[in-house]
């Protein structure tokens, strides 16, 4: 699993792609149009795309894009 395939995976969620720079140091809850739903979406993505299921908690305790990808990456 690559980080750079991660946040690609991840940027894909949102309606309209970020405008700014996304990297594994991104806080992602700072990205414009960040919301509940696109949250929704990175869960299901994650599911889909690595077959893990990210928890709630999981989601809530994770900062950055990076933070996702190595709580992702633990559970593969």
């Amino acid at each position: 699993m690559e980080i750079s395939n991660f946040i690609e995976n991840f940027i894909e969620q949102f309606e309209d792609e970020p405008t700014c720079e996304v990297t594994a140091e991104t806080v992602f809850r700072d990205i414009d149009g960040w919301s509940s739903i696109v949250a929704l979406s990175v869960m299901a993505m994650v599911d889909e795309e690595y077959d893990v299921q990210l928890t709630a908690d999981e989601m809530r305790k994770a900062n950055t894009i990076g933070d996702l990808f190595n709580t992702v990456s633990s559970k593969a």
